[in-house]
């Protein structure tokens, strides 16, 4: 016998199971491809778990953390470069100064320069020619903030003063003669407050930081047409853009009590504009933002050693003021004549240097009269 393996259904013989026949080689071809494992797995290998992230996500993800980081950059950038662009000016007194006082006090004066103005916004603005020289301050204000309450306090600008080297004169005509550090000096003498900070804006600054916010609200109590300031508003509460806030801000002879009055018009003006400023709307906004930066960079002169830090926080203490909590008020007065009251205005001045805000009271009122 063959020891060869048959072919057909002798299979049993050689230990198999069943009888097999041969597959025709056409037939063999029609078969699917064996089920194969991928690389690297075996046979009865489990198939991964859990479904494989979208790349799309990781790809929203990666765009948004850039738009982030580029608004960050946005958001530092553009008050870096309007710090660039601040004018300063030496405002310190060389000697003869008050010691260091607890908190901050910072002077605020809003010059009746026309720098930067052309003849046709002049002419629209009623605020007359340039006469040269540095001009006078139409608004002077001594802001502290500390331990106690912010307080904003109105200087009016015909208040008669002693001005070293000059004698006793209306106090808007130290910056006349002598410029800031004069200024500084005659308010440091007469009330014995240190000026930490200074801050100055002029007329045209006014209209730009008032017009980049898109408007203010004022709220005059009767109907005012002044032919002097240009100033024409219906009585209530409005929207007033930089041209009317100006106007408004200078206006005093439609008022009996002229400069009383106007210092507490000016007040309103800048609660306005601080309140509008610190809208989350102003950040949000970055057209708001840039325009808001670009019209207060281009109108202010500070002190050369005032940082940018320090006119943050001027900021905030200005609309603190002005708010629910602060203080705003006029020097403690005489009489209508704007008189500083010998008794009343010493104490204020006391509590500002100690940084007793808090104790001030009844000390302060709107026009700086007593309290009846």
């Amino acid at each position: 016998m063959s020891d060869q393996r048959p072919d057909g259904e002798y299979g049993w013989l050689y230990g198999e199971d069943k009888p097999t026949r041969p597959v025709p080689r056409e037939a063999a071809s029609d078969l699917p491809p064996p089920n194969l494992p991928p690389p690297g797995r075996r046979v009865g290998d489990e198939p991964p778990s859990g479904p494989r992230k979208p790349r799309k996500r990781h790809n929203g993800r990666r765009i948004f953390g850039i738009l982030v980081l580029a608004w960050v950059v946005f958001l530092v950038a553009v008050p870096w470069w309007a710090w660039g662009q601040i004018e300063k000016v030496d405002a310190s007194p060389a000697s003869g100064r008050p010691a260091e006082q607890p908190g901050t006090t910072y002077l605020l004066v809003g010059s009746d320069s026309r720098r930067g103005l052309t003849k046709a916004e002049q002419k629209e603005l009623a605020t007359g020619g340039d006469t040269g020289g540095r001009g006078r301050t139409d608004t002077i204000m001594l802001l502290h903030t500390g331990s106690g309450p912010s307080i904003l306090m109105s200087l009016p600008r015909d208040s008669l003063v002693d001005i070293p080297g000059y004698g006793r004169t209306k106090i808007n005509a130290a910056y006349a003669y002598g410029g800031p550090k004069l200024l500084v000096r005659t308010i440091e003498k007469n009330t014995g407050i240190r000026v930490d900070d200074y801050v100055e804006v002029g007329f045209g600054g006014l209209v730009k930081v008032v017009d980049s916010l898109g408007g203010v609200t004022i709220c005059p109590k009767e109907r005012i047409k002044d032919k002097d300031s240009g100033l024409d508003v219906q009585k209530g509460c409005q929207t007033a853009d930089g041209r009317v806030a100006l106007a408004y801000s200078r206006n005093r002879h439609s008022y009996a009590t002229q400069d009383i009055q106007r210092v507490q018009s000016q007040r309103e003006v800048l609660g306005s504009i601080a309140d509008k400023a610190k809208s989350p709307w102003t950040v949000i906004n970055p057209f708001r933002y840039v325009s808001v930066a670009k019209g207060a960079s281009g109108s202010l002169r500070i002190g050369d050693d005032v940082s940018p830090l320090a006119l943050f926080k001027f900021a905030l203490a200005l609309s603190a003021s002005m708010g629910g909590d602060g203080l705003n008020c006029t020097v403690p007065l005489r009489d209508f004549a704007v008189t500083w009251d010998p008794e009343r205005a010493p104490k204020m001045f006391d509590y500002i240097k100690r940084d007793r805000t808090d104790q001030i009271g009844s000390l302060c009122t709107k026009d700086g009269l007593p309290k009846s």
